[in-house]
């Protein structure tokens, strides 16, 4: 899409999708403190399955033009990275908090920009790179190395935040010169059939309100994606990217709420440091499109 068709309504779509991204995340955190987080996303991962199964069933130019895609090698590596992804975050939710654990993966955007140069081949300019030293300076003063406050747990959300960062650039590059759907369409399949070989040992029966709980996490699972769709078709992804960083303003706000998590102010400083950062980037790319 080349234009923006309706940008008032895309932007609050971007609201409503991170809304809902910062919902699922409170209950995969309550669901993976008591049941294996491999259980929790395999679940998830059948659902959301069958949902990119049934889209590719509706699509007017048939099931097998809708899926086909001759860079499935690709796929198969963008489904790893993003179940490793998923497992990763909710495992940090458990160990370090939404707040922190958000906070840290907020660096993704910039490890985007400094991955689309030597996997896109794109020219990153030394503004963009400043953006990026930037965040990972807010980083470090979320972690604050050296005080007695970082723990092997901090890992968990950093290694997401770069897993997703490669999962969103090969996305970019598996999108060239082909249809967009293949790229949403055969990571929700092949990454249901990843996490079942890992998950399905952990399969153990749930509490009945706990099994509700799951199903709420499912259906904003696909709320989620379905709002993000039909929000870039309303206007370009540039345009409503940084309404992203809101995400962790709802997390904040749940985590605090919700869990009781207190948010510490060298957490509050880093975070504004790597939005500024990512924001600055992200300025700096609509300049240049």
């Amino acid at each position: 899409m080349t234009s923006s068709r309706n940008p008032t309504l895309g932007i609050w779509l971007m609201v409503a999708a991170v809304a809902t991204f910062a919902a699922q995340d409170a209950f995969a955190k309550h669901l993976a403190g008591t049941y294996s987080t491999q259980m929790i996303i395999m679940i998830r991962y059948w659902v959301f399955a069958g949902f990119v199964t049934l889209l590719a069933l509706r699509r007017p130019e048939g099931f097998r033009a809708a899926i086909r895609s001759a860079r499935l090698p690709t796929h198969l590596v963008r489904s790893c990275l993003l179940v490793g992804e998923i497992c990763l975050i909710v495992w940090g939710y458990t160990q370090i908090g939404l707040i922190n654990s958000l906070a840290i993966f907020s660096v993704c955007p910039l490890l985007i920009v400094a991955l689309s140069g030597p996997i896109l081949g794109e020219r990153i300019s030394w503004q963009r790179w400043a953006a990026v030293a930037a965040g990972m300076v807010g980083v470090l003063v979320i972690l604050r190395p050296g005080m007695g406050v970082f723990s092997w747990a901090a890992i968990l959300p950093l290694a997401a935040a770069f897993m997703f960062a490669l999962y969103s650039v090969l996305t970019r590059l598996t999108t060239r010169g082909e249809a967009t759907f293949p790229a949403f369409f055969w990571p929700g399949v092949i990454g249901a059939g990843l996490i079942t070989t890992i998950g399905l040992p952990s399969l153990t029966p749930m509490l009945p309100q706990d099994a509700g709980f799951l199903a709420v996490y499912c259906g904003l699972s696909i709320l989620s994606h379905w709002l993000l769709l039909k929000c870039y078709e309303q206007v370009e992804a540039a345009r409503v990217q940084p309404y992203a960083y809101l995400q962790l303003v709802f997390v904040t706000i749940i985590g605090m709420t919700v869990y009781g998590e207190v948010l510490e102010l060298p957490v509050a400083i880093g975070s504004v440091i790597v939005v500024a950062a990512g924001l600055y980037a992200l300025s700096l790319e609509r300049r240049t499109a």
